[in-house]
């Protein structure tokens, strides 16, 4: 049974979920990595403790990580255009794909069980973790954005590799723009784009998928309190992160967060087959 009738226990999860809100808006700004690769963990932590294990606990999770992803990513898209940062041509040309690999990682999500998606989350936090930190700034696989076969395929592959984590476009897209000749902080800035693009038809979809073990006032696979208290947060985090993405040289940065998302990833993974 939940457990959720503890006022101390609620408390320090409150306390909690502040401080987790806080730190993601800050990398998603910061690191353009997105708040959602933090979340999703802090999130399991956090309905698990309240009794809520489920085979649908990861859509929960994810559900409400990209619904917070919305308000984030247009804070921080905000703070990033003001500084004349965003690549709008960039935007606007991914924007289909995006759309369209988001909206069909919504109809796949729904399908699979828990275990499932912690793997899928487990194993390319790990590829995202071992990227930054051991990637490096100099590393360019073209000069420039693909068009073409390439962006049709890689466009929608990021948004529907970022739905079914429950992440914004930064831990994809920005290691995609910099390996094609894109400056880091314009590609933390569009990422933030990105995010918008993969949030908003992914919360729309999840709003329609039911949950049969969920916390109260939980809207399909979204659980509107624990959203709110999230946004809360980065609402007044996320400028932040994006003037320190513009004031701060974030590789030693992202070595340490590098190393601290495997120690993530891994943990994720060892729940997933059991263990």
């Amino acid at each position: 049974m939940p457990v959720t009738a503890d006022p101390m226990l609620l408390a320090q999860l409150l306390v909690f979920l502040l401080a987790v809100g806080a730190f993601a808006g800050v990398l998603a700004g910061l690191l353009g990595v997105g708040g959602g690769i933090i979340l999703v963990p802090a999130f399991y932590y956090g309905f698990t403790l309240l009794g809520y294990q489920s085979e649908a606990l990861m859509q929960l999770c994810i559900a409400t990580s990209l619904a917070t992803i919305v308000v984030t990513s247009i804070r921080s898209l905000h703070s990033h255009n003001k500084r004349g940062a965003v690549d709008w041509t960039v935007l606007k040309t991914w924007a289909p794909g995006i759309l369209i690999g988001s909206a069909l990682a919504v109809v796949v999500a729904a399908q699979l069980r828990s275990s499932t998606l912690q793997a899928i989350f487990g194993g390319l936090a790990l590829l995202v973790g071992l990227y930054m930190l051991f990637g490096r700034a100099r590393w360019q696989v073209a000069p420039q954005m693909p068009t073409g076969p390439v962006l049709a395929i890689f466009s929608p592959l990021i948004g529907f590799l970022s739905v079914l984590m429950g992440i914004g476009g930064g831990s994809f897209g920005v290691p995609f723009m910099t390996l094609h000749g894109m400056a880091i902080h314009r590609a933390v800035a569009t990422a933030a784009g990105f995010g918008l693009l993969i949030a908003v038809p992914s919360v729309i979809g999840f709003a329609f998928v039911p949950v049969a073990v969920h916390p109260p006032f939980t809207l399909g696979a979204i659980n509107g309190p624990t959203f709110l208290v999230i946004v809360s947060m980065t609402i007044l985090t996320a400028p932040l992160g994006a003037r320190l993405a513009h004031a701060l040289q974030p590789q030693r940065l992202k070595r340490v967060f590098g190393a601290f998302l495997i120690l993530v990833a891994l943990n994720m993974v060892r729940k997933a087959i059991g263990y």
